[in-house]
């Protein structure tokens, strides 16, 4: 069955309506307004169901913790889970994150490529599917998830509440042609108490957004003697006079939390940088452990959590946000932790080398790993769609990304990055270009019905 004659005819509408999402910043902001992850998600969770009755596929809002739509009929389910919610924007953008702009065949914007456009091309491929009157054996349904990139709280929900299983499915979320294992995430929270002492003395320190996004600038503020200024030297790292002390502002390289080797962490930089200074006491520890444990690190060395295997290779830590002031200081990481590999692998030496650096665990979470072998149903025939519609081998990968196949059985990640594409979300100056678009609305109608006829 041939979808593309009605998405190619239905390009502009569907343009337009990815932009109507990206406009609306829904990054996450816990119970405002009384929405379970902020106004602007809720916002855009909203505007994703008003486009579904304007498709006519009817719209269920859960609760407000996620919404999805359907179409066909039959007692089994396959489904096709994408979300709305996107990491904040960020600096370095050279467009606006918000904005939706199309400039020389690219869709602009935070969210165009994870996961907004690849869930407008599966609602405009559920829109074909429904126009050809293709009869099918099973239901597809959309779901639109709100709380992907900070802990999935939506798709457990979602469980906990009576949601469906489905038989199986997808979610373009992550990379073609399949990605059949994920790493382990572990994504955690610590910090440690200092008291003020000696000539240096730490104000503010802050560095990143999010825990999967590698850092591309943090800063330090210290009350501190005039010569301090001379007395660092290093690369990307710029120390100026304020009222008492000295502003020390360091730049890296922004990455997904998953690849923190593609980019240069700024906190881990800023650290090694501070640990120059003469500091004493509960500070020079402090920093101390920052700079030396974890520093420019991607693969956790220094922390005693090295470990790989040859499914999908190496443990990764990246060094996610960073807060503090003269009373303390809160590290947020992402670690990923090889598909073959357990929580009780990682997490124990994680634990072990923080508490000997003096800090304390606040907050974690953790998604386990997860692997589909190649005989599976699934991978076969998600592997025959994608040979069939793009003439090349269906070739497995694992990789460090966390997508939403973790969060609800029988799935994996399915798009929407092509071989060979630059990996872009996260970025600064996301975009999708128009016609990989349009070819995940195709290989995700083709898909659906695959599965669903």
């Amino acid at each position: 069955m041939d979808f593309k004659p009605y998405i190619r005819a239905h390009a502009d509408e569907l343009i337009e309506s990815l932009q109507k999402l990206i406009r609306i910043p829904s990054v996450e902001n816990l119970g405002e307004d009384g929405t379970p992850f902020g106004r602007d998600v809720h916002r855009c969770l909203m505007a994703a169901l008003v486009l579904c009755e304007k498709l006519d596929i009817r719209p269920v809002n859960m609760d407000n913790q996620l919404g999805w739509c359907e179409y066909g009929e039959g007692d089994e389910m396959i489904a096709v889970l994408g979300h709305l919610d996107v990491v904040p924007a960020g600096d370095g953008w050279t467009h606006d994150p918000f904005g939706g702009e199309v400039v020389n065949g690219r869709i602009y914007g935070r969210g165009t490529m994870d996961d907004k456009g690849p869930l407008v091309a599966a609602l405009y491929a559920l829109t074909a599917i429904k126009a050809s009157g293709v009869p099918l054996s099973r239901r597809i349904r959309i779901l639109f998830g709100l709380n992907e990139e900070t802990g999935c709280r939506d798709m457990k929900y979602y469980l906990a509440n009576g949601g469906e299983v489905p038989l199986m499915g997808f979610t373009p979320d992550g990379e073609y042609p399949i990605i059949n294992g994920e790493k382990g995430i572990i994504n955690c929270t610590y910090a440690k108490k200092i008291t003020p002492s000696g000539a240096y003395k730490l104000r503010r320190f802050e560095g990143g957004t999010a825990s999967n996004v590698s850092p591309a600038f943090a800063f330090a503020e210290l009350e501190c003697p005039p010569e301090a200024v001379g007395i660092i030297a290093a690369n990307k790292v710029s120390v100026t006079p304020i009222e008492g002390g000295i502003r020390v502002e360091a730049t890296g390289v922004s990455a997904h939390g998953s690849t923190p080797e593609q980019g240069e962490n700024a906190i881990g930089r800023l650290a090694m940088a501070l640990a120059q200074l003469p500091l004493e006491g509960d500070l020079l520890d402090t920093i101390a452990f920052l700079a030396d444990r974890i520093g420019m690190e991607t693969r956790g060395e220094s922390l005693g959590l090295a470990m790989r295997d040859s499914l999908s290779g190496d443990l990764t830590v990246n060094l996610g946000v960073a807060a503090g002031d003269a009373h303390g200081l809160s590290l947020t990481l992402s670690v990923r932790y090889p598909v073959t590999k357990t929580f009780d692998d990682a997490a124990p030496r994680l634990r072990a080398a923080f508490r000997l650096g003096g800090f304390d665990e606040t907050a974690m979470v953790h998604k386990a790993a997860i692997y589909m072998p190649p005989e599976k149903e699934l991978i076969q025939k998600l592997s025959k769609v994608y040979e069939a519609e793009t003439g090349r081998k269906a070739e497995l990968k694992s990789i460090g990304g966390g997508t939403y196949a973790k969060c609800i059985p029988n799935l994996v990640a399915f798009g929407p990055i092509f071989p060979g594409d630059e990996v872009r979300e996260h970025k600064p100056d996301e975009y999708m270009e128009v016609e990989r678009l349009l070819q995940n609305a195709e290989i995700i109608a083709a898909a659906m019905y695959e599965l669903a006829k």
